[in-house]
């Protein structure tokens, strides 16, 4: 989708150059254009050392095994996000531990993808059944007969595989930072 018209006053956007890059830009008023960005988060949730996954019921990726996941909300922080499609797909209730991975992926809508590690805290899998159509925890060995993701694969390997606990939340910054998501080393 093109930007073709100014959000604040509705006049039609130029292109103009912005910080030394070409952006459409409103001639009548102050706003630029930077660009569609999503940004999605998803989780690898371990219990006895068996992963989470869920089986997409829809587009992108029906009928492919991914770990639960989704896009942020306007308002709201990303562990808050991924806690809420975690139980919204797979019915578990799970408490980030840590982010382990970042996936950057530049295209017409350029998708940031953050994979957090995730405490089990409880409930036994059970899909949607409107994004997803099953659910469960599965170990390495019978993830090999399934059809699981290229990307889950990858993400499944770094969450089993780093011997690093990632970026975790920091709760106590040393300086007050209001309604900041804050995780460090």
């Amino acid at each position: 989708m093109e930007a073709l018209f100014c959000i604040s006053c509705g006049s039609k956007l130029a292109v103009r150059e912005v910080d030394g890059f070409p952006r459409k830009a409103c001639p009548q008023c102050s706003y630029v254009h930077w660009g569609n960005y999503s940004v999605g988060v998803g989780a690898l949730v371990l219990r006895d050392n068996k992963v989470l996954l869920v089986r997409r019921a829809q587009e992108p990726g029906k009928g492919y095994w991914t770990n639960p996941g989704g896009y942020i909300e306007q308002l709201e922080m990303i562990h808050e996000t991924v806690r809420r499609e975690v139980l919204e797909e797979a019915g578990i209730d799970a408490d980030v531990k840590s982010i382990v991975a970042v996936r950057d992926l530049p295209r017409s809508i350029h998708n940031v993808y953050i994979a957090f590690s995730m405490e089990y805290v409880g409930g036994e899998p059970k899909p949607d059944g409107f994004e997803v159509d099953d659910a469960g925890f599965f170990s390495l060995q019978e993830m090999e007969t399934m059809n699981v993701a290229s990307f889950t694969k990858w993400l499944v390997h770094v969450a089993l595989q780093s011997q690093d606990p990632g970026l975790i939340a920091d709760m106590e910054p040393i300086v007050s930072l209001e309604g900041h998501g804050l995780f460090r080393v």
